[in-house]
């Protein structure tokens, strides 16, 4: 962590008539314990890519990583500093933390000139709440172009009505927004992230000190071609653009000399959506005679016995295989379109490879039943997975899901001190069913991974059954 005396400027800076801007976010890792627990911290990638666009259009600016810091100290910074516009990024996790800090910061001295400007993907689909709860300017979609040209007119004529992708209050009270900015075409003339303005050597420690190696986020495209119900797409959207495998290796290249880093982890949603581009990445890779331990997620009908020495090769350890269900049927409802089958079918042939699996379950989806659950059970314990991850599923507004489930809304808390996490919707079941289907779930693949493995009667695996059982019981007694 920079503690805060690194931070603030010397004291002829304030003399300069240079507009100050800080870049930050409002996520603070002592704040989350289940982070707390597993300790997989990432550099916030985002802040950093807009960093580097305003630092190569010769924008000076300050970027402020809040994750191993504290609100305290946050506060005391940007209150020394004083800046002039502070730009913040927010989304599901950190949204209530910092509609209060915006709440703080306009009750601070020196500070009411300051402009707060806010992106992210839950801004896209909340901008009237965002600007009633302070905020003077929301950056819609992709942040660089139009940050960058929200710091020109704050610098010259205040034509605010000329920036794409931008919302605001004007000069007459009226909530404004733009026409939408098109999407960055050739992020291959995008500069890499500005890693540089923060202390990375947290993140490395906080990996090294916990599992034993350290690792970085890396991110090689934009956008999603796929359709999923649940997913949000606020930011990037429903497109592909990708940058050339010569430059993501350059990259990687970068972030091992300069770092040390010992792995990757690939941020893309669909890694393995183009093939032609794999095949480039792992020739590139090779040629230079590189191979670092890297994870990254796909889908199974973007999979194939190919696909899976390109990424051996390359140094791949782990893939995530997107299932959501073990249920077809739910899995047709999500618009997955993908076959509960194949992605089986792809988990077994990635481990024949030596090479691990994790894979994604919701539970709670619309119309979902009993007899869907233990359709779920029966996949993993068939695919068995090394790592699997288990939500109940929440509508994110402005995805096919909260369309679909938003006239049946049963508790929608106070905006600004909930998330869409907390919204409740008519489910077949009552969410406390779903809180013990998560726990039977988890018990009872836990279970047959010890029971494959010669181990049914260990003390261990006789926990998991036990906890099975009566988190089955528990479902059954609510379903009377």
């Amino acid at each position: 962590m920079v503690e805060i005396g690194q931070l603030v400027r010397p004291l002829h800076a304030y003399c300069s008539t240079e507009m100050k801007i800080i870049l930050s976010h409002a996520y603070f890792l002592e704040e989350d314990p289940k982070e707390l627990q597993i300790m997989k911290p990432y550099p916030p990638l985002g802040l950093l890519y807009v960093s580097a666009y305003l630092e190569q259009s010769g924008i000076d600016h300050e970027v402020y990583d809040s994750t191993f810091s504290n609100k305290v100290k946050w506060m005391q910074i940007v209150a020394a500093q004083q800046p002039d516009v502070i730009a913040l990024y927010t989304n599901l996790m950190t949204k209530v933390r910092l509609i209060e800090m915006i709440a703080e910061l306009r009750s601070l001295d020196g500070l009411s000139k300051t402009k707060i400007v806010l992106g992210g993907p839950d801004v896209t689909y909340n901008l009237e709440d965002y600007l009633q709860h302070g905020a003077d300017f929301l950056v819609v979609g992709e942040g660089e172009e139009t940050f960058k040209e929200l710091i020109d007119q704050l610098k010259g004529e205040e034509r605010f009505e000329d920036v794409d992708g931008l919302a605001f209050t004007n000069k007459k009270g009226q909530k404004t927004i733009n026409q939408a900015r098109v999407k960055i075409k050739k992020v291959d003339e995008l500069p890499l992230p500005n890693r540089k303005r923060i202390d990375l050597t947290h993140y490395l420690k906080a990996w090294r000190d916990n599992h034993g190696k350290s690792t970085l986020n890396i991110s090689t495209q934009r956008g999603c071609p796929y359709t999923c119900k649940w997913c949000s797409t606020a930011v990037y959207g429903k497109s592909y653009r990708r940058r050339s495998p010569q430059l993501v290796v350059d990259e990687i290249e970068h972030l091992i000399q300069e770092y040390d880093v010992d792995a990757l982890w690939f941020v893309d949603d669909v890694f393995t959506v183009s093939h032609k581009w794999l095949k480039a990445f792992s020739e590139e890779m090779q040629s230079r005679n590189i191979r670092i331990p890297f994870e990254c997620i796909t889908r199974a009908e973007r999979m194939n016995e190919e696909v899976i020495l390109q990424l051996k090769s390359a140094g791949c350890f782990r893939i995530w295989i997107g299932a959501e269900s073990g249920s077809q049927r739910i899995i047709d409802l999500m618009d997955r379109q993908v076959n509960i089958g194949a992605v089986s079918e792809m988990m077994n042939l990635t481990n024949k490879h030596g090479i691990e699996t994790g894979t994604f379950i919701m539970v709670g989806y619309p119309t979902e039943t009993v007899e869907d659950i233990d359709l779920t059970i029966n996949y993993l314990k068939e695919a068995n997975p090394d790592l699997f991850t288990i939500t109940v599923a929440y509508p994110i507004k402005g995805t096919g899901l909260y369309e679909q489930i938003k006239s049946k809304i049963t508790v929608q808390h106070d905006w600004a001190k909930s998330t869409d996490r907390q919204i409740e919707f008519e489910r077949t079941y009552s969410r406390r069913f779903y809180d013990f289907a998560v726990r039977r779930i988890v018990n009872e693949v836990n279970y047959h991974k010890q029971k494959i493995e010669g181990k049914s009667w260990s003390k261990r695996a006789m926990i998991f059954k036990l906890k099975s059982e009566v988190s089955h019981f528990q479902m059954k007694r609510l379903l009377g």
